[in-house]
């Protein structure tokens, strides 16, 4: 699995290129200071994983994020920071990230994040799902979800547990381009914008259980 890290400090970036690269399964193909570097690594190296830091220069990680991902949608951003404050975490995840982990994380809880992100699930540090089930208050996340129709939910509980949409095709017996017929009506009715803001959405309305460490 390649690796990005995006990290303005000098002795964490080093620390941890230092801990995944001693993980045979993990190969670190490129470090950046800030978000703008970020950005042109990615292009350069399009590695499975980011580990985007959230508070830089230049660039901060959250406006990295939204761009990797408007540029490169497939892209499977973990933050790793300091901040589990609901004004990093919200952004970071409506910018698009897969996961959010604390710098404080035990090693094998990261290394854990890590490969459920690259498998397309969402891994949220515990402290940071209360932020997640706050932000959207019930009465109109209800309302929301009682626009899709059925089937769209069934294919949106589907999209929470990181499946593809083979795997979605399979479960539920339908064919791939009816399963991107449905996604594509349920960003557009919830109003998101990707399969990560889908699966946090189905979260927050009680249709699908948070993975966390």
């Amino acid at each position: 699995m390649n690796l990005l890290i995006v990290d303005d400090h000098h002795m964490v970036r080093k620390g941890l290129i230092y801990f995944l690269e001693a993980i045979p399964a993990f190969k670190v193909v490129a470090e950046a200071t800030n978000g703008q570097e970020a950005i042109e690594l990615y292009d350069q190296h399009k590695p499975d994983v980011v580990l985007m830091d959230v508070d830089m220069p230049v660039l901060d990680g959250i406006q990295a994020t939204t761009e990797i991902k408007a540029r490169w949608p497939e892209a499977r951003i973990l933050i790793v920071t300091s901040f589990a404050d609901q004004d990093y975490v919200i952004p970071a995840l409506q910018a698009g990230a897969s996961g959010y982990q604390l710098k404080d994380v035990e090693p094998e809880e990261l290394v854990e994040t890590i490969n459920a992100v690259y498998k397309g699930e969402n891994k949220l540090h515990p402290h940071v799902m209360k932020h997640v089930l706050s932000h959207v208050t019930y009465d109109s996340t209800k309302q929301r979800l009682n626009s899709l129709t059925e089937r769209e939910v069934d294919v949106l509980k589907e999209i929470s547990t990181g499946k593809s949409n083979k795997d979605i095709a399979e479960a539920l017996f339908i064919s791939e381009k009816t399963v991107k017929t449905h996604i594509s009506n349920i960003l557009s009715k919830l109003e998101l914008t990707d399969r990560t803001q889908a699966a946090l959405f189905a979260i927050q309305a009680g249709i699908a259980k948070p993975i966390i460490l």
